[in-house]
């Protein structure tokens, strides 16, 4: 009787701590719900972590005729940019004509619905350059001949996860890392599950169940009875390569391949080049992705078609991959199937409802949240309607958002802090820097420093804000600090995560 007693309640619970479980979370607690998010790892740990970082309409999707996709994200990245302009920037991208399997005329007749479908009101639109005449060429094979430049935007992926996670908590939703679903029944209009952590197994009762788990939602589907599911998953793994600067510049490259597939090559963490994606249907059961061999071939062949000076093998300083969730369509090819977005609601006026999300993409996360909402709405008819458009995310509301004024303003404030760590702190953090830095004036105010400017502070920090628990939380999904830091830096940090501090500050 005193454990039915201490079962906790909850209007929605969420499974799955990717980009759509945390922005369903974040709307629904902006909506007055309680909100109980479970997510058996850290948060973005698995697909969402493991994108080409770009916030885009997909120009590719135009050959698809994904038309109605391709305007929904174009209205999205403008207004994700304006959400959150410390981990959101614009782009250029330059798509050379030189070894295009497309005519110019198709080329240039998609940037021109690209341009125009979503309302473009702040990036620049698509130029026509000549190679050889512009800076835009340089470090290419064939610098020279035309090429189309138009305009997408970036987004530091899994901050941006977290940064929902952080707004739905400050909204009053309980955010549960590192705790696994064990299995749901109905009891008429309720739902009663089972969720464990590292403390045991637990029992709570929700109104809905949200299956926002990516590739595992088939998985939880299956501990799950008397749930009718009869929508497809397919499972394609992207792999991305991190090599040395290819090229000068900041802007990224589209490159066109043979067999009419494209890789993006985008300046990363300052003296790298990101090269992705690939596209390779995942046959096994969802995990730890990893690149193959023949992936490996294939971008850094692409790279070797293009670039003047291109990376071996033994150039890559890191690599990753995840598996896409990808809702079903049938299509032939892995680079076919569509990114678009399946809501399956299974449930009525006498049965809880369940909502499973098939697919989907980073830049629409957001919108995808308001319609799985307004699937639920019925349900919790006193609940306001769509809030989160144009709602900023944490450290977003930088003054007219303006970030190198903001960062300007930080080394004004601070000058006894080093200019290039105010920046990095800056753009991971936005406002929220301030809480970070306290009243710290110089590194030395910050603590230890493990390596590559992360001091103790920081640390602390994203342990008590961000549910940061292990090194690889920090140093790879917090940060990319991870490419960074000195050798012993990662065992350092696991010794004081591990509850040493006196002796690491010591060792310091």
């Amino acid at each position: 009787m005193a454990a039915a007693h201490s079962e906790e309640r909850f209007d929605l619970l969420v499974v799955g701590g990717g980009i759509n479980g945390a922005g369903i979370a974040r709307d629904a607690a902006g909506r007055g719900l309680s909100v109980l998010l479970v997510e058996k790892e850290d948060l973005a740990s698995h697909t969402s972590s493991a994108s080409t970082k770009l916030i885009h309409g997909g120009l590719r999707y135009l050959e698809y005729g994904e038309f109605r996709l391709v305007r929904e994200a174009l209205i999205e990245r403008e207004r994700l940019w304006g959400m959150a302009p410390h981990i959101i920037w614009p782009l250029r991208f330059v798509l050379p004509q030189t070894q295009s399997p497309r005519p110019a005329w198709m080329v240039r007749l998609g940037l021109f619905l690209y341009d125009h479908l979503g309302g473009r009101k702040k990036l620049p639109g698509t130029d026509t350059i000549d190679l050889a005449r512009t800076p835009f060429g340089r470090g290419l094979k064939t610098a020279k001949g035309k090429a189309f430049v138009y305009s997408d935007c970036w987004v530091e992926d899994s901050r941006l996860v977290v940064l929902n996670a952080m707004d739905a908590a400050e909204k009053g939703a309980d955010i549960r890392t590192r705790t696994a679903l064990r299995g749901a029944r109905r009891e008429g209009r309720e739902w009663i599950a089972t969720i464990a952590d590292d403390a045991g197994e637990r029992t709570v009762r929700a109104k809905a169940l949200v299956n926002a788990a990516g590739p595992w939602v088939a998985d939880v589907l299956g501990r799950v009875p008397d749930v009718v599911a009869d929508r497809g998953l397919r499972l394609v793994k992207g792999s991305h390569l991190v090599v040395p600067r290819l090229y000068p510049g900041d802007h990224a490259f589209m490159l066109q391949n043979p067999d009419r597939r494209i890789v993006f090559t985008v300046p990363y963490e300052g003296k790298y080049t990101l090269i992705g994606t690939t596209d390779e249907v995942w046959q096994g059961a969802p995990g730890k992705a990893q690149i193959s061999a023949e992936e490996t071939r294939y971008l850094l062949d692409t790279a070797a078609r293009y670039f003047d000076d291109p990376p071996s093998e033994k150039d890559v300083v890191w690599s990753y991959a995840g598996i896409r969730p990808l809702y079903d369509d049938k299509a032939g090819n892995a680079s076919a199937v569509t990114r678009d977005y399946v809501l399956d609601l299974d449930g009525d006026d006498d049965r809880a409802p369940m909502l499973s999300i098939f697919g989907g993409k980073i830049t629409t996360y957001r919108k995808l949240a308001e319609h799985a909402m307004a699937e639920l709405a019925r349900f919790f008819p006193q609940a306001p309607g769509a809030w989160t458009a144009g709602a900023v995310l944490p450290g977003g509301d930088l003054p007219e958002g303006d970030f190198d004024r903001f960062v300007a303003s930080l080394q004004y404030a601070r000058p006894g802090m080093p200019a290039a760590l105010l920046r990095r702190l800056a753009r991971a953090y936005g406002t929220r820097v301030h809480a970070l830095l306290g009243d710290a004036m110089t590194p030395f105010d910050l603590g230890a420093d493990l390596g590559g400017g992360l001091t103790l502070r920081e640390v602390d920090y994203l342990r008590v804000n961000e549910w940061a628990v292990t090194p690889e939380d920090i140093l790879y999904r917090r940060s990319k600090l991870g490419l960074h830091v000195p050798e012993g830096t990662e065992a350092r940090l696991a010794e004081y995560l591990a509850g040493e501090p006196r002796r690491m500050a010591r060792s310091a």
